[in-house]
């Protein structure tokens, strides 16, 4: 028996999806994919994600790994058109390849990336892609607070209770918002994050950006490890996972 290991890329819209796990009785992106893939290569095929996107999150850069047995190489890097046709037009494969036999899409990643998008006037083209926010918010503040992230490695007051973490510790590298198409968009960058991390992460800053807290209390709240103390989760739909690195792969 000859079994192969590879990547694979993809990117999809989690709008219509419950998620990227497969779970019963809710239609997730994994279930299409590992589906489609065992009817173009004629075996069961069982994908291991970079991580675990929430029902509504989107993904612009998301890595799996999967086995192959006794098939050729080329005719599996090359089924990228075959599995994008079985799939639906939501979910994308960019790239199929082969990695050492050991790799993980999940424990191998060394740092993670994430986009989120609030805009503040009424747009149907941003319907389940972006947050609209109608309240005034001090950019100038936001940013202060952001950055003020990077100072800290607890994040236990950001992350979803009852998680099976080892650790809530997790380095950000970068924090910011910036301008773009009527509103705004938050990008951060991590070495790994915690369930729930980003939108808790996004829900306080809001409350930075409506002078509700200011830079003292977001330090106390960060300080105080504790969930309660943070700001809401903001929706799902604005959420983009949009970089995934691993030490074996260049950009």
């Amino acid at each position: 028996m000859n079994k192969k290991r590879y990547f694979i890329q993809i990117a999809y819209d989690g709008s219509l999806y419950h998620g990227w796990q497969t779970q019963p009785n809710a239609l997730t992106v994994q279930e299409l994919l590992d589906g489609a893939m065992s009817t173009v290569f004629r075996q069961p095929i069982e994908t291991l994600g970079c991580g675990r996107t929430d029902a509504g999150v989107h993904a612009k850069d998301f890595y799996a790994h999967f086995d192959v047995v006794d098939l050729e190489e080329n005719k599996v890097t090359n089924a990228v058109a075959g599995v994008n046709a079985l799939l639906p037009y939501q979910i994308a494969v960019k790239k199929i390849f082969s990695v050492h036999q050991d790799a993980h899409a999940r424990f191998d990643a060394t740092a993670r990336a994430y986009q989120y998008y609030l805009h503040f006037e009424k747009d149907p083209f941003k319907l389940n892609r972006s947050w609209l926010l109608k309240d005034h918010l001090d950019l100038n503040a936001m940013n202060k607070a952001a950055d003020v992230l990077l100072g800290y490695t607890d994040f236990s007051c950001f992350s979803k209770s009852n998680t099976q973490t080892f650790t809530n510790n997790c380095t950000i590298t970068k924090a910011v918002f910036e301008t773009c198409d009527d509103g705004l968009v938050f990008y951060i960058e991590a070495d790994r994050f915690l369930r729930n991390m980003v939108r808790a992460i996004m829900g306080t800053l809001v409350r930075v950006g409506k002078h509700e807290i200011n830079l003292d209390d977001f330090k106390a709240i960060i300080e105080s490890k504790n969930r309660s103390n943070a700001g809401q989760s903001v929706p799902a739909c604005g959420l983009y996972l949009v970089k995934v690195a691993y030490p074996y792969l260049t950009e």
